[in-house]
Formats: C-alpha cells, structure tokens, sequence
C-alpha cells in the first residue's frame, strides 16, 4: 500500500511569539519570564539584594544608603568578603573549611608580634604573614588532598589549633596600635588628586573605567556564548540587565565619591574579585576545580591531577585568610584573641547564599560577594534599626535556610 508522504507532511511550525512578536508588551514580558526562568540561580539572590536595600533604605528613613555609612558598610565587610572568595572555591572543590576564622586571628597576631613587639617593618611582617597563611594552607591541603583526611576533620582541627596558637601568641591579651601604613590598609582611602570639586576625584574616575569594564566584559561573554551556540538572554532583556548594572555601579561610586572616597581595601578587594573571577572563568585551573566538585571519577579519567587541585585550593584558602587577618587587624588597629570568632560561618554562609552547592561543583565569585553583601547590608540595617543580637541570628539563620532551600528547590524543578 502506498501513502502520499507530501499530502501528510505538517506545515512548518510558526515562529515561536516570544521571537516573532517580540514588539509587543506580551511577547517581551515572556522574553524576561524565560530569561529569569533560565538564569534564576546567577540573578535570584542579586534580586534579593536590591530588595533588601530598597526596603531597609525606607525602613531606616534613607540611612542605609548615607556617604558615610555606605562607606562604612565596605569597611565593616571587606574581611567577609575576602573570606567568601576563598571559601567559595573550596566549596566548589567540594570541602568546607572550618579554620579560617582562627587563622584570620592567629595571622592578625602574628602581624602584631612583628611589628609592634620586635618592632619589624611592617611591608616584611605583610610578606611574612601571607606566607604563614600559605603554610597553614599547605599543611592542611597535604592532609586532605595527600592523606585522604576528610577535610570537616582536618579544619575543625585547625580551628582549635590556631585558636590556641593566638591565645599562646597573645597571652590573652591585646596587642597593638599598629604602625600607620598597616592601619591604612584597613582604614585608609585613596588620596585626593586634580582640582577641587565636591566629588572625590580618582574615585569617579575608576567608577567610569569599572563601568567600562563591566559592559565591555558583558558584552564578550554574550558574543562567546553565541559562538558556541549556547543560549543567551534576550537582546531586550540583556539591555535592561547592563543598564541596571550601570546604574548600581555609579550610585556607589557617586555616594563614596562624595565622602572620602573609594577605600584601599575596597581596590584591593576589586582586584581579587577580577582576578578570581578571570581564574574561574577561564582558565584551567578554574574548570578544574569545578570538574574536581561536579564529579570526581569523571574528572579523574579526563586526566584531571585532583590531588593538587585540592591542595591548591586549600592553599589559596590560608593565604586569603592571612589577608583577611591583616584587613581586621588594621581595621581593628590591634590584635585580640577573640577576633575571627565565626567568620567561618559568615563565609560559608555568604557561599551558600550567593548560589553556591552543597554538593560541589557549582558557584560563582560574583556569587559569593553577592552573598556577603546580602548579610553585610542585613547586620547593617539591623544595627541602624536598634534590632538586638538576638533577633539579628534568628534572621540570618532564616535567610541561609532559605538560599540552601531554593537551591534545593530549584535543583528538583531542573530535574538536576
């Protein structure tokens, strides 16, 4: 029996009318629904941040958002921040590290043993300090990656080792002031220079090359994207996202221009969060680390040496939180024994809020800055709202349930 294929043959399919009728209001509005749908994970938590902003801004009467206390809000966090970057390639390396709040402290101590009791010059103490974080990173690496020590274990260990390292450092004691270009690091500001307006010049011209540098990075990975025929947001939809970009970058730049200025801690954080984030991006020590925590066995047969990944991500660990140590040492203009308690949980927390995995594999540098800001900006509104300690834990314990539980959800709803 023979059967006419032509008469049967289906009519070819309309374009799709989120393409087709992209003019109308319907057809774009379904455009940003996809877009966000697709990319809820890198963009919930930046929404969640702006929410947070807009509404303690009109809880706190436009305090959140004063010169000063923006200012004050990166200094207060820089630490955290800092933290969160090295915390978040552990986690996507699939470890926790449970040692960097009392290695941030033991560092912060020994920097005071240097320079304020042997009287060392302080750029030799902030050499000597990062190489004491990268061998406390080492030694905890080798454990881990060498001895096949679970790395819950070996941390939680450093955490008390450290602790009472700084106790025996310190004698219980606080030990400072700091010579002024160590408190600069922590508390200083970039100096003023060319002719005298109501803006903090040098401060608006990085902004301008940061919005430069953001569209021109924006716009290479969108066109790299579709060169490897990878799905894009909409040409609409990907406007209004650098528009809003823009704009965040020049109101922080506008409001710290108008009163000290950029913080150096701030251009020292700006540096690591291009560098790490070009590291992850792009180059094989990145994709490495993210195959290491996506999935193992596989990673090992694709010729991926895992043992030294690991150690150097716990390397790279101590040696950020040796300058976390330094930041809050500076910021503090003396070294206590009781610094660094919970920063460890403050990282982690900023990881896991700006979309990092539990299981590995997954998390983004920009992630882990997004988180620290979500609970940088919570603390901070809190305290202008008179909120006490307690309350203040309830919300950020409900805040980290609930990113860890969004992600969950949004694993079960992929089919991931």
């Amino acid at each position: 029996m023979s059967t006419d294929v032509s008469a049967e043959s289906p009519a070819p399919a309309p374009a799709p009318p989120g393409r087709a009728g992209a003019e109308s209001g319907g057809g774009l509005l379904q455009l940003m629904l996809g877009g966000l749908r697709r990319n809820m994970r890198q963009y919930g938590m930046l929404i969640a941040l702006g929410l947070i902003v807009v509404l303690f801004e009109i809880w706190t009467d436009g305090d959140l958002l004063l010169p000063r206390n923006v200012s004050n809000l990166v200094l207060q966090n820089s630490y955290i921040l800092i933290l969160a970057i090295g915390m978040m390639l552990v986690i996507i390396a699939g470890h926790i590290d449970l040692s960097v709040g009392s290695l941030t402290a033991f560092v912060g101590a020994v920097a005071a043993v240097l320079t304020v009791s042997h009287h060392l010059a302080w750029p030799v103490a902030v050499v000597l300090c990062l190489l004491v974080g990268a061998a406390a990173g080492s030694l905890q690496g080798f454990l881990i990656a060498y001895l096949g020590i679970p790395s819950f274990i070996v941390t939680l260990a450093g955490m008390l080792l450290f602790r009472g390292l700084t106790e025996i450092l310190l004698k219980g004691q606080t030990l400072g002031p700091f010579p002024d270009g160590v408190q600069k690091f922590g508390n200083g500001f970039l100096p003023e220079v060319g002719p005298h307006t109501n803006y903090h010049n040098l401060t608006l011209l990085l902004g301008l090359v940061l919005v430069a540098s953001v569209v021109w990075q924006e716009v290479r990975d969108r066109r790299r994207q579709q060169e490897f025929s990878l799905d894009v947001l909409p040409a609409r939809l990907f406007a209004l996202k650098l528009v809003a970009l823009v704009a965040a970058v020049l109101v922080v730049t506008l409001l710290l221009a108008s009163y000290k200025g950029a913080p150096i801690v701030l251009i020292v954080l700006g540096a690591l969060v291009v560098g790490y984030g070009y590291v992850m991006r792009n180059a094989v020590f990145g994709r490495h680390i993210y195959a290491i925590g996506g999935n193992l066995p596989a990673a090992k047969l694709s010729g991926v040496k895992d043992r030294r990944v690991t150690f150097q991500v716990f390397l790279n660990m101590g040696v950020l939180a040796a300058l976390a140590g330094l930041v809050v040492a500076a910021r503090l203009n003396a070294a206590s024994p009781k610094a660094g308690v919970n920063y460890e949980l403050e990282a982690i927390a900023s990881s896991f809020i700006g979309g990092a995995s539990m299981s590995g594999g997954v998390g983004t540098v920009l992630g882990a800055i997004i988180g620290g800001l979500v609970l940088g900006v919570l603390n901070n509104g809190m305290n202008l709202l008179s909120v006490g300690t307690d309350w203040q834990q309830v919300i950020k314990g409900l805040a980290l349930l609930a990113a860890v539980g969004f992600d969950v959800w949004n694993k079960r709803r992929s089919g991931s």
